[in-house]
C-alpha cells in the first residue's frame, strides 16, 4: 500500500523536521507550492512539523525514492472532515534534481490509493497556483477536476495568480484506477 515501482511513503515524525527545513527555506521549491514565502528558523520547523504529526486531521508521509533510498518530498492528506469524508492533498518535492522523473505522480497514486481504499474518503482536493503548469497537468492526470479558483489571491514575482481548485471523487478515482 505504501510503496510502488518508483517510491515508499514513510510517516512522518516528529523528528523529520533537519530534513524537511532545508526544503521549506528554498525559495525554488517553495515558489510553486507555499503561499507564504518566508526564511524559517529550524525551531520554527521543528514547531511546524510537530504540529502536522499531532494533529488528528492530518496525514503526512515523507517521500523516499526507492532506487537510492534518498528521502526526497513529502505528501500529506491534511484538513480531514471525517464527517464529510474529504481531505486536503498537499505535496511538495524538495530535491530539485528528483523534479520530472515522476515522483509526484507516484506519490499522488499512492496517496489516493490509501485515501480513498483506506480511509474510505469520498473526495480528495487540492489548491495548485495557476502559474505551475507541471502540478496542474499531472493533478489532470490523475483524475482531479477543475472545481473553481480563487482570483488573485497570490502576489508572486510581482504579478497577481489565481489558485486553482481541483477535486477528484472517489467514483471518479474508481473508474480510473480501479479495474
Amino acid at each position: 500500500m505504501f510503496e510502488n515501482k518508483i517510491i515508499k511513503l514513510r510517516k512522518l515524525s516528529a523528528n523529520d523536521y533537519t530534513t524537511y527545513h532545508d526544503w521549506r527555506n528554498d525559495m525554488e521549491v517553495m515558489e510553486t507550492t507555499s503561499p507564504q514565502l518566508d526564511i524559517y528558523t529550524l525551531e520554527e520547523t521543528e514547531q511546524y512539523i510537530s504540529a502536522i504529526v499531532s494533529q488528528p486531521t492530518a496525514k503526512g508521509y515523507l517521500i523516499e525514492y526507492k532506487e537510492t533510498e534518498q528521502t526526497v518530498g513529502i505528501v500529506s492528506l491534511i484538513n480531514m472532515d471525517y464527517k464529510n469524508r474529504s481531505a486536503e492533498c498537499i505535496i511538495d518535492i524538495g530535491v530539485k534534481d528528483m523534479w520530472g522523473k515522476g515522483i509526484g505522480t507516484a506519490a499522488i497514486s499512492l496517496i489516493l490509493e490509501f485515501a480513498f481504499n483506506e480511509l474510505n474518503l469520498h473526495r480528495v482536493y487540492l489548491h495548485v497556483f495557476s502559474f505551475n503548469e507541471r502540478a496542474i497537468k499531472l493533478y489532470e492526470k490523475m483524475g482531479f477536476i477543475h472545481e473553481g479558483k480563487f482570483r488573485q489571491a497570490l502576489y508572486r514575482t510581482g504579478k497577481w495568480h489565481d489558485i486553482v481548485i481541483m477535486g477528484i471523487l472517489k467514483d471518479e478515482y474508481n473508474q480510473q484506477f480501479v479495474k
